[in-house]
Parts: structure tokens; sequence; C-alpha cells
């Protein structure tokens, strides 16, 4: 156990679009071109805003998820991501108390933010309303006395007298306010089926951006204020989370030699990951090699297994579907027998078809695109053993996607899941894993260890 004391904020917002986001990255952009070292964090599975984070900070995106890893790990995570920097900014979910589906305060930024001790500041979206902001906040400040609603952001901020007014109005019970924000086109972030449109595909239009929301807030924020009350976080005794350790505890080999290769799709068409699953994979003796779908032709040299995980490969079909060199190399190492983990995404790159576009045709099923939302956590157990888990395994996972697989599951099916209903879902076959589920390894760290052993041909 360590004393963290790291000042922190969350920020927070009575419901999503609200400007949250925006917000929290101009936030930590801002105190990031002050010289402070920020560490960016998101509640939830969101894979998206933590690219923004980074972009604003320099250092990875993090994600406290309390359904997916648990509640005992947001600390220890919080403090991995954390050390060694000035401040963490923490972005909320959806609104303050909005969790898990059916599960109290589980997983929502208000969870989250008890869990850490940090105080909140709420970005409300102030179009449309004047002396009613008292009452709203004033609601969401007295839900849950644990809960410490510290400030709030104004967002949408008409003129100097609409700030005036909702000011007075917020004085009555007796919430700072931190910030006043105009109305601006210059921030707006793109976004399309699945949220915003990621860093990674944007480009120099995501600096500008960035550097848009960190100029709105230099502005219109009081940065000391927030930094002193970023400092009344009191110190988290925690043990703070070691992919070293955990890989050690999770492992039954020592690491001996060169590791195997390990690729790991990214670019613009797969841009989900969480950070600890790179880290994870290291700790188990793997030599992460990262590769990109739409321009390599080749997997880098000597691959052993190969990862690809979410993002948008149906916005890509077309590039995916041209780079025939690299899906035959892909195909070529799976049935070779080589372990191959794909999630969600991934899954539709291992398709025979996306929307009519060939793909790598290592299972014996097409993907499309739906008009239907698959969306929320799930509970999930291991029907088959795999190169991920063995049968009987469980965990928690995140689904999010509008594409289905025809059929949607082989004869050997990944998963089992249990709400909204029960059925079974992915594929495995040899050593393929392939499913619509996103995991979060931090949570079962021996994946990435058994993943590891794996490449060396064991059943």
């Amino acid at each position: 156990m360590r004393s963290v004391d790291v000042p922190r904020l969350v920020v927070a917002a009575p419901a999503s679009g609200s400007g949250k986001t925006t917000v929290a990255t101009g936030l930590m952009a801002a105190f990031a071109e002050r010289g402070l070292a920020v560490s960016p964090h998101k509640v939830g599975p969101d894979y998206i805003d933590p690219g923004y984070h980074s972009l604003a900070t320099g250092r990875p995106g993090r994600n406290l998820d309390a359904y997916m890893c648990g509640p005992d790990l947001v600390g220890p995570l919080f403090a991995h991501g954390a050390r060694g920097c000035e401040l963490a900014v923490v972005e909320g979910v959806m609104g303050l108390f909005d969790g898990a589906s059916g599960q109290g305060e589980l997983a929502s930024t208000a969870h989250v933010a008890k869990l850490l001790k940090a105080p909140v500041v709420l970005v409300v979206d102030a179009s449309s309303q004047s002396r009613s902001v008292a009452a709203l906040v004033h609601g969401f400040a007295s839900f849950d006395p644990q809960v410490r609603l510290a400030g709030v952001i104004l967002n949408k901020v008409g003129s100097r007298r609409h700030e005036e007014l909702l000011t007075e109005a917020l004085e009555e019970v007796g919430v700072p306010v931190y910030g006043a924000l105009r109305r601006t086109p210059q921030v707006a972030t793109p976004a399309r089926h699945l949220g915003l449109v990621p860093v990674a595909e944007r480009s120099g239009e995501a600096v500008d951006s960035v550097r848009a929301a960190a100029a709105m807030v230099r502005d219109g924020c009081d940065l000391e204020g927030l930094l002193a009350l970023a400092r009344t976080a009191p110190p988290l005794t925690v043990e703070e989370w070691s992919p070293a350790l955990a890989g050690a505890r999770a492992t039954t080999t020592e690491p001996s030699g060169p590791g195997p290769v390990v690729a790991v799709a990214g670019g613009p068409a797969f841009t989900f990951s969480y950070a600890e699953h790179a880290e994870l994979l290291t700790a188990a003796g793997a030599r992460v090699a990262p590769f990109d779908p739409l321009h390599d032709e080749h997997l880098p040299e000597g691959t052993a297994a190969v990862v690809i995980g979410g993002g948008f490969p149906e916005v890509y079909a077309p590039e995916l579907s041209a780079n025939a060199q690299l899906r035959k190399a892909v195909a070529e190492l799976a049935r070779a027998g080589a372990p191959v983990v794909a999630e969600c995404a991934g899954l539709l790159y291992l398709s025979r078809s996306l929307d009519g576009q060939e793909m790598c045709g290592v299972l014996a099923a097409d993907a499309r695109m739906s008009p239907r939302l698959t969306l929320g956590y799930r509970d999930a157990v291991a029907v088959s053993d795999s190169v991920l888990a063995p049968a009987g395994a469980r965990l928690r996972g995140h689904e999010f996607h509008r594409t289905v697989m025809e059929p949607g599951a082989g004869p050997a099916p990944a998963w089992g899941l249990r709400l909204p209903a029960a059925r079974v879902e992915g594929f495995v076959q040899q050593n393929v894993h392939a499913s619509y589920l996103h995991t979060h390894w931090a949570a079962r760290p021996e994946i990435a260890a058994r993943l590891v052993e794996r490449c060396g041909g064991a059943p």
C-alpha cells in the first residue's frame, strides 16, 4: 500500500451532450500548456475520448471502469496512471449518477468520484435556462451527500447578462462557478454512429480541436481556482496496480530469452484499445509490435500472435479489402495455429466479408451494418476453452456496435452472455478467439499471460 497524493478533479454533467468531453479535454490541455504533468482518465468503457485526452496531455488516456474491472481496481489503476503527475483530470460518463443498468450507482461517475475521494465539477448546458440552473444543481448536489459536488462550469452561455443571471442563481444555493463558456463552433468534434470520430482519423483537425478547447477553457475558466480545488482531494491509500506484478501473479512460467512478437493492430480503422493490454503483454514477456491493416502489407517480422481490437472497419472496408497481401498473411497465420485474438472490429476483419467487401476469411461468417445499436455491459462465461480463457472462466465485458454477423456464432462459440438475454456469441477455432465483447485485461491479467504462453504452441 502507498499513499497517493495526486491533486484530482472529476468533470461530470447532468446528462450526455452537456459538453464535458470538451471541458475535460480543454482543462487537460490548458494545464499541460502550463507545464504541469497531467494524468488523463475516463470513467467507463469509452475508447474515443481517451484519444483526445492523450493528445491534450501527451500521456496515455486511461479508463476507470468499476463494472469491468471492479470497484477495488479503480484506485490502483488510477494510481498506476497518475504516477509522477501533478494533476489528474477524470472525465465522467453520461450523467453524474448514471451507471450500469439496473445496478444502482455501480460504474457511475459518482461511484468513481467516491472511490477516488475526488471533488466533482459539474458541466451544465445553460443554453436554455437562467434561474432554473440553481434548482438543477441543487438537486445534483444534494442527491448523494457522499459525492462532493464542489462547483459548476457553465457551458453554452449566450451573453454577459446570461452569465450574470446564472451566477446569481447559483449563489443562492452556495455552489461556486468556476467558469462560463460561450457558444462556439470552433471546438465542435464530429460524430457518427458510435460517437465522436477518433483522433487517429482526424490528424491535424484533432490537434486544432484540442487547442481550441484549451483556449476556450483558458479564457473562460478559473484555472487557479480549479487547481486549488483539485489539491483539496485527500490522499488515497491504495496498492498501485502494476502490469509486472499483475502479470507475475497470473503466469505459470518465467519469461526467458527474447519473447514472442505479438502484433497489435492500430491505425485509423482499429483505434479501440486499453493501454494496460500492451503493458500486460510486455510484462508477460511479449515484444509488442504495432501494425496498421490499412497500409502495412506485411505483419511485423517474427509475428507469433495477432491482437486486433475494436474500431471502425466499416468506414474503411474498401481500403482494408484492397490490402489483400496483409489479409492473406493474417489468414495464413491463423490457419497455422498461431494465436489470433479479435474484439468487435477485429471480429469483422476476420470474417469472409464486411458489407460485401472481402475480408480475411478466417471465419465462416459475413458481417454487415445494421440500424440497431447493440450497447451495454455484459456478464460473460467462456463456453469453449480458448487462447484467452479456459472453459468456465467468468468475466465482465462491454458490447458496442451497429453490425451483425451471419451466422452470429461458430460451432464453438466464445462466450455465453447472461444479460439482456441469455445467448452465446463469438467464435473459437484452433487458436483464434473472435467476439463482439470488449474486455479489460487489467481485471483478468491471466489473459495476457495465457496468450503469450500459447505463442509457444501450447494446446
